[in-house]
């Protein structure tokens, strides 16, 4: 199971973990995608793939913030990553 250690808005300084209760459908295997970087980033790429017609923008999460710059996922046994860094311009 795949967590995430996310910031608890109670707990300012204990960082708290979100287990996504999402079942796998069957003959579907199961992607993750974590967005990091800024709001004016996140939000913008939420909009670019629901324009893509790849995901609804509600489904994705309210923005988190990141305790003390520390984030762990744990992946699933068998899972591996691919990174993708991408620079967007605003003007």
């Amino acid at each position: 199971m795949t967590q995430f250690l996310l910031d608890a808005p109670e707990a300012a300084s204990a960082p708290a973990f979100c287990h996504p209760s999402t079942s796998p459908l069957p003959e579907r295997d199961p992607l993750k995608h974590l967005l990091i970087g800024s709001p004016r980033a996140i939000r913008h790429t939420i909009h670019l793939l629901h324009n893509l017609h790849y995901v609804e923008a509600g489904l994705w999460s309210p923005l988190i913030a990141i305790p003390n710059h520390q984030l762990i996922v744990t992946p699933n046994a068998g899972d591996k990553m691919s990174l993708l860094l991408q620079q967007i311009q605003f003007e």
